[in-house]
């Protein structure tokens, strides 16, 4: 690639501002073949998920027609975003043109493009940028699959491969690896390794940053017989043979087995990691509640589309869903994609549209289902989200009450949903002021929750929010405190550091320090906020005028009036465009404007 392209795309990356820190995910430094730093994120979350369906169902490639239309598709977004002038032009056209003349290995392996768009996809979780490509990432996967079959499945090699990758980590990082010994490390991308040791050694040895990162030699040995991930040598299709490259398909997943220093070079690490198979337990239980929790009665499109909305990649969700309702006109389909669409009006805040979507889906499962089915519970769960997002509460509990009469007929006491129909009502009761009530639903949900989930997963993080809420609104502030900073470190581990819930914590805790008059770390908690809102958000989205009203709160308290004065009318502009002329946000956005303007 030119330096050109990859300048681009640096910028372009830049500007996204995507840090992602988990404890199960280990942010390592690695330098590319023309010196960059990169973040690169070893993780078990979204991104393998999104590329599984990409990998395992039949999204992309239909017939070679099919093919060329992605390709195509693929190529002008390149260009619209990336490209700056002909040249750049003229080497993502060569993939237009003569994509079907190499082999997806040739071309990941081609200096710079397609590997470098595509890595960095997956490391930022960028769903629009790995959707469109994903006839490269099924082929690439096909392509690695064929030839491990062929140098492994279909000979008699029976010993396991030894292999070997280099990386510098960040001194932090190194001791959350250390830390997770005997755990499972996934790598969410395409991972080239080399038989040549020497190779890598040298160049983790030479090649020391500063004294902040630590040179790692990852010693990786992969039963060649396993079926859980493919790997294959690639050096007689390779576009550089002498690498001795190995190359592993995506979501590869291996046992931290040992760390020691190196005897070469004892100011080196030598990581010894394991393929895992088919038969580790641990890994089976982790896959099992992933996919379990990654809507199982959806498939291909449809899945694929609510994985995107989970990681707060709406747009391109939506469009995959109208071109689901342009191709499908069959009830019992249409049914769900109202649904969805529903779910994704209501996530960019369009809340007036999300209603008559959501209404829709109702009234045709309805028709076809029992009146108790789950799936009516569900559509009366999301008009009562919509309902209490527009400040209408009477309905809003209406709906939620239907909801849990219908699961009180057919669920466990103790099943996840009821608890979700807890924390709804709790959150109504809340926004109308009855706090004891509120915190006495919010506690109920916890406790289900607690019995049925795991201990970080996200719904328990919301719960531990709603209750800090709660405590907040009775001004017990060192409890609401507690509570909010326990629900951020859980979704912090759980989901993506864009998510708008990770947002939400953060204003959350900016709130509690409002409140105790600690305004230096309440700006500093709602400008974090506001920031991944931006990212994850429409600028034009009800949260985003929250955002922007709470840090005028701060300036107006410090007596900054005219910094307070723009972020107001931040929020009274876009709460005049996403918000009915009743809600009560947008009356306090007029209220305030007019209470700054007349310390004037």
């Amino acid at each position: 690639m030119t330096e050109n392209i990859d300048n681009v795309l640096e910028q372009y990356f830049e500007k996204q501002k995507i840090v992602t820190l988990r404890q199960e995910m280990i942010n390592s430094i690695r330098v590319d073949s023309e010196g960059h730093l990169l973040n690169e994120l070893f993780s078990f979350d979204n991104a393998e998920m999104l590329c599984d369906q990409l990998e395992n169902s039949d999204l992309s490639v239909k017939a070679d027609l099919d093919d060329n239309k992605h390709i195509k598709e693929f190529v002008d977004y390149y260009c619209d975003k990336f490209a700056e002038n002909e040249i750049d032009r003229k080497k993502v056209n060569q993939l237009e043109n003569e994509c079907h003349k190499h082999t997806p290995i040739w071309w990941y392996t081609s200096e710079g493009f397609p590997y470098s768009v595509l890595n960095r996809a997956l490391r930022l979780v960028d769903g629009e940028v790995i959707t469109l490509m994903g006839f490269f990432v099924k082929d690439l996967h096909r392509h690695i699959e064929e030839l491990h079959r062929e140098q492994f499945l279909d000979t008699s090699i029976a010993e396991c491969l030894t292999v070997y990758r280099g990386q510098y980590l960040t001194t932090k990082d190194f001791d959350e690896l250390v830390a997770s010994r005997g755990g499972l490390m996934s790598f969410n991308n395409f991972l080239s390794t080399s038989r040549n040791r020497h190779a890598y050694l040298l160049f983790t040895s030479t090649n020391k940053i500063n004294q902040s990162v630590v040179s790692v030699l990852f010693v990786m040995t992969a039963d060649p017989k396993q079926l859980t991930t493919p790997f294959a040598s690639v050096r007689h299709v390779s576009q550089y043979p002498e690498e001795e490259e190995v190359l592993f398909s995506m979501h590869s997943i291996f046992r931290i087995n040992g760390i020691k220093p190196m005897v070469e070079n004892e100011e080196m690490y030598e990581v010894e990691l394991s393929l895992t198979n088919d038969n580790d337990e641990e890994l089976c239980a982790l896959t099992d509640q992933i996919r379990k929790e990654s809507i199982p009665y959806a498939e291909g499109w449809m899945r694929l589309s609510i994985m995107l909305s989970n990681i707060a990649q709406s747009d391109m969700a939506e469009r995959i869903c109208r071109n689901l309702m342009n191709e499908n006109a069959h009830e019992t389909d249409a049914k769900d994609i109202y649904n969805q669409l529903g779910s994704i009006k209501y996530q960019q805040g369009q809340y007036e549209e999300a209603t008559e979507l959501y209404k829709k889906s109702l009234e045709l499962r309805m028709k076809s289902l029992p009146p108790n089915h789950p799936d009516v519970a569900s559509s009366y769960n999301n008009i009562g989200l919509v309902y209490s997002a527009m400040g209408d509460y009477p309905k809003a509990l209406s709906s939620y009450e239907q909801v849990r009469n219908i699961q009180m007929q057919s669920l466990p006491l103790n099943h996840p949903d009821l608890a979700i129909s807890y924390n709804n009502i709790g959150n109504v009761y809340s926004d109308t002021n009855d706090y004891a009530k509120a915190l006495s639903f919010h506690e109920e949900a916890l406790k289900i929750r607690q019995e049925s989930l795991s201990s970080n997963h996200p719904h328990v993080a919301s719960s531990y929010n709603n209750i800090g809420n709660a405590y907040f609104d009775m001004r017990d502030y060192p409890k609401a405190l507690a509570s909010q900073e326990r629900a951020l470190k859980i979704r912090m581990q759980s989901l993506p550091p864009n998510h708008p819930d990770v947002a939400s914590s953060y204003n959350n805790i900016g709130n509690v320090y409002f409140a105790m008059s600690d305004y230096p770390k309440a700006l500093a908690s709602y400008e974090q906020a506001l920031k991944i809102r931006q990212q994850s958000l429409s600028s034009n989205h009800p949260d985003v005028a929250l955002s922007y009203n709470n840090i005028g709160n701060v300036y107006s308290q410090m007596n900054n009036y005219s910094s307070a004065l723009v972020f107001y009318n931040h929020a009274l502009s876009i709460g005049q465009r996403c918000l009915p002329l009743t809600h009560p946000h947008l009356q306090l956005y007029k209220t305030n404007v007019e209470t700054v303007q007349n310390k004037f």
